[in-house]
């Protein structure tokens, strides 16, 4: 495979078509007995073919807690990425180059299977195409510079020769002499024939490898990669109005993937994977993605020669949109860009959402769980995708009011009595019955209800992770119209009749139009004993309730008595 491009560097606008892949080194047979570094310098430079298939894995940030939102400027999660590559191999060694992988790429992690020869060497290229790179492979070599004549618009080339490397003045050498790059006064255009060996307008993983006979091969290559995160999103609506004990909800959950990496992977097998997992790797750290550097030119602007250069010294490369605004203020700045596309900076795609609806199938990974889009998709460059995981239309659920009437807050020293407002429970069973019974991983959670005026928004909250049989329990927030009143009916004596028993009475009121379920916490597990009149108590969560419904617009006196150890 070979490629004879033309390139155009203009100076402080743009540099033009790059090439996807560079040519194929054509060498000599090899010696008998050859030295270590003239087998590497003998070996023949092939190019796999692009992505026939590709699987994309991503875990979540493991340390990302419950209710945190991912981080859309800096996800820390990862993925595994799967290619399937078609390769031609000549006899003898040579190195393979995989073009087009992920930026965040680890490539200590990186696993290439499929090779009869295996791997000898492996290499993650740190250095992309760039203005800077561009005129250090010419060095010592011929470019064309064309000059344009501002009064008579005139252009005129000539052959010149690079003599320094891109980290000072770009100094050429032409039939006159040694001359600076844009120190002339004059517009000033630089013309290449060829991109030099090595460079790539794409990340590049190249490996070492030997065949004996040679032939093509379908080869697959397993990496992990950093700048992925993903999450679940809920959206529940109720199908009627109101607040009724038990009622019926539809329950809706995309899956958010976020991929921060500058590369798409097109039409690719999407899994993600819920849990907690153990890790100890700094992927951030390990990806060390390439960087493209730019041309730095210190020469006196257009038209000044008092004023000094106006080109900062940058510590670290420059986006693309820095080009655009240092080219607009006439700062000599070359970037590099494909002919082809536009030379503006990239639309942000991040908040791009997909309306493809899918229902994703749940596997079993160990303890953790596997979520597998049925369809191929897109996880796009920069972008965030959603695809739908979860879809019932009949999920039983109902409501919980809870009071806190802890026996430790009202028979202690000072206690607590007054107006308690309940907290609201969304409650259900993670079961088939309950119309659910698959793994529910964690995420934002929207519940909306029917009105008058269409579906709306009545309670935003988080869901942690749930497993299959697991009661599910969301906080809605206090409730204005169940409320109680806790007292004990005896004053606080002092410390040594703590232990004897007391008597608690509350009056719990109930202004909804229909009966609501209470639960009263009546102290923590193992904290006391209890006498409660109204059946047995339970005990969840390392706290005692006692249960009681409310009928509409009731008003309810209950006495109950407690002994703390």
């Amino acid at each position: 495979m070979t490629r004879s491009p033309s390139f155009t560097t203009a100076l402080g606008l743009a540099l033009a078509s790059v090439p996807a892949a560079m040519p194929v080194l054509a060498h000599d047979n090899a010696a008998s007995d050859p030295a270590p570094d003239t087998i590497a310098a003998e070996r023949q430079v092939v190019y796999a073919k692009p992505p026939s298939d590709l699987s994309v894995t991503i875990y979540r940030d493991p340390n990302r807690s419950e209710g945190e939102a991912m981080n859309a400027d800096y996800p820390r999660g990862f993925a595994m990425i799967s290619e399937r590559r078609e390769v031609t191999l000549p006899p003898g060694e040579s190195t393979i180059r995989f073009e087009g992988v992920a930026e965040g790429m680890v490539g200590v992690s990186a696993i290439v299977t499929g090779l009869p020869g295996g791997t000898i060497e492996k290499n993650r290229n740190a250095e992309l195409l760039s203005p800077a790179a561009l005129v250090n492979g010419a060095l010592g070599n011929r470019v064309t510079i064309a000059r344009t004549n501002p009064a008579t618009g005139n252009a005129v080339s000539e052959q010149a020769i690079v003599r320094t490397r891109a980290d000072g003045g770009l100094v050429l050498q032409t039939g006159d002499g040694f001359e600076a790059v844009r120190c002339a006064g004059l517009p000033e255009t630089l013309g290449f024939d060829r991109v030099p060996d090595g460079l790539s307008a794409q990340p590049v993983f190249s490996i070492d490898t030997r065949d004996e006979t040679g032939g093509t091969y379908a080869v697959t290559l397993t990496y992990l990669s950093w700048g992925f995160d993903w999450q679940a999103n809920y959206v529940a609506s109720l199908k009627e109005q109101g607040g009724a004990d038990d009622f019926e909800m539809g329950l809706l959950s995309w899956l958010t993937v976020l991929n921060d990496n500058a590369q798409s992977f097109d039409d690719a097998q999407l899994l993600v994977v819920a849990g907690e997992l153990s890790v100890v790797s700094d992927y951030a750290e390990l990806a060390d993605p390439p960087s493209g550097e730019p041309l730095r030119l210190s020469c006196y602007p257009l038209g000044s020669t008092a004023a000094g250069s106006p080109i900062p010294r940058y510590a670290d490369p420059l986006t693309f949109q820095q080009y655009a605004d240092y080219a607009e203020n006439d700062v000599i700045v070359v970037t590099a860009m494909k002919r082809t596309e536009s030379l503006q900076p990239a639309p942000m795609a991040a908040m791009a959402l997909s309306s493809e609806v899918m229902e994703a199938s749940e596997e079993q990974l160990g303890d953790l769980k596997l979520y597998r889009v049925p369809e191929r998709v897109t996880v796009s460059a920069q972008g965030i995708k959603q695809v739908a995981f979860l879809n019932r239309d009949d999920v039983s659920a109902r409501y919980i009011y809870e009071i806190n009437c802890g026996a430790s807050s009202l028979i202690r020293r000072n206690p607590q009595t007054g107006i308690r407002q309940a907290t609201i429970f969304l409650q259900t069973e993670n079961e088939n019955e309950q119309g659910l019974g698959i793994a529910l991983p964690q995420g934002a959670f929207n519940l909306f209800e029917p009105s008058s005026f269409g579906p709306l928004l009545v309670n935003e909250n988080s869901l942690r992770d749930y497993a299959v049989g697991q009661d599910i329990e969301l906080d809605l927030g206090q409730s204005q119209h169940v409320s109680a009143s806790c007292r004990p009916l005896e004053a606080f004596d002092d410390e040594r009749d703590e232990s004897k028993w007391r008597a608690i009475t509350a009056e719990f009121t109930n202004a909804n139009n229909h009966s609501v379920e209470t639960r009263i916490v009546l102290g923590r597990a193992g904290s006391g004993q209890v006498r409660w009149p109204l059946g047995q108590t339970e005990t969840k969560n390392g706290q005692v309730f006692g249960k009681l419904v409310l009928a509409p617009y009731e008003t309810r006196d209950v006495r109950w008595r407690v002994k703390l150890p």
